[in-house]
């Protein structure tokens, strides 16, 4: 296995939709930020992956538009994932991995401001029993956090401590749309959204985007001091129909942090869109009390469609580069109620060896 590092990582979140950017508007500021961090041009970038919705974009072939953010003469060694940043990160992984390239950058973006979103997510549920019914994403997340509720496995001061400890974190993030000040007595007073979800048990949704750069053994060293190196990455999926699955449970979690190895690991950003989901993660993935779940703030403080995922994983990259861990976990997910998950484990060293 190659050593493959995370040497760079920008991000873009929208609170406001003006003027509304169009994709290319929306990546040419994070590639600049991209290249600027590792001294590199277009011309060094040896494998370019998207990841981006046709469904929410409403048309075929929409990330082809986002490819005019690269500029396509000379032509570049581009793939696509219809699905969020952290896939197409995975898939550029694979690709140095085969010795083909030494270099990627990889990005993601989505407009949630573009159309009903819920009812375009909708598309993703099994086509015999479920997407006739059309259950938006949180009324499928409010099932699953009152199956844990009547399971005894969380409750909703749990779910409103989550959330309280992750919009205080999130105070120190510039990117964050939104941010703490309540207490947890002050947020279970608020009425509810979804019964038993209030509004703030869900993640904003936004407009944005971000990118990422991986690089492969020395070309990693000659960009940063303290690359953060992939050691362990794994993804899984559970089953299609929610009625065959333990909404208490997220087996494709666990599995993938079987594959990925999370021992030991310091720091761990999660992609929960919704609180009680980082307590079913923080089970499935063994986090004890010691590790350090979403300093960034996590998907609650802002969930750009088909960034977020990825986004933790650059987040849980920066805790490397500047020290203030030497093992981190960026996770990311999609369906509904955790039905696929994907364990990214980060080191600043390579001595842990790629799983």
């Amino acid at each position: 296995m190659r050593d493959v590092a995370v040497v760079g990582f920008a991000q873009r979140q929208m609170e406001e939709f003006d003027g509304s950017p169009t994709c290319v508007e929306l990546l040419v500021p994070l590639f600049a930020e991209c290249y600027e961090q590792t001294g590199w041009t277009r011309r060094d970038i040896g494998f370019w992956c998207s990841g981006s919705s046709d469904y929410l974009a409403g048309r075929s072939f929409s990330f082809v538009q986002a490819v005019d953010a690269i500029g396509v003469i000379p032509p570049v060694n581009e793939s696509h994932v219809e699905m969020d940043l952290a896939w197409a990160m995975y898939e550029a992984w694979l690709k140095i991995q085969t010795g083909e390239v030494e270099t990627a950058l990889v990005y993601a973006f989505g407009k949630s401001s573009a159309g009903l979103l819920r009812r375009t997510l909708a598309l993703q549920l099994e086509p015999y029993t479920m997407n006739p019914l059309w259950p938006d994403t949180v009324s499928l997340a409010g099932l699953q956090a009152r199956a844990g509720i009547d399971a005894g496995a969380w409750d909703e001061r749990a779910m409103a401590e989550v959330v309280q400890r992750s919009l205080t974190a999130a105070e120190g993030n510039e990117h964050a749309v939104r941010k703490g000040g309540s207490s947890v007595d002050e947020l279970l007073a608020r009425p509810m959204y979804a019964d038993p979800l209030r509004k703030h048990d869900c993640a904003p949704v936004t407009d944005g985007a971000a990118a990422i750069v991986l690089a492969a053994g020395d070309k990693a060293r000659e960009v940063r001091d303290n690359p953060a190196w992939i050691t362990g990455i794994g993804h899984s999926i559970d089953a299609m129909s929610m009625g065959t699955r333990d909404l208490t449970r997220s087996p494709s979690a666990q599995r993938a942090a079987a594959a990925a190895g999370v021992d030991g690991v310091e720091v761990a950003e999660l992609h929960a869109p919704f609180s009680h989901q980082e307590i079913v993660l923080r089970r499935e993935l063994g986090l004890g009390d010691d590790v350090q779940v979403n300093p960034s703030g996590g998907a609650l403080a802002g969930n750009p469609m088909f960034s977020a995922g990825g986004i933790r994983v650059g987040e849980a990259a920066r805790r490397i580069w500047d020290g203030s861990a030497s093992r981190t976990l960026g996770h990311a997910t999609s369906g509904p109620a955790l039905q696929q998950n994907l364990v990214c484990v980060l080191d600043a060293s390579t001595t842990g060896g790629a799983r």
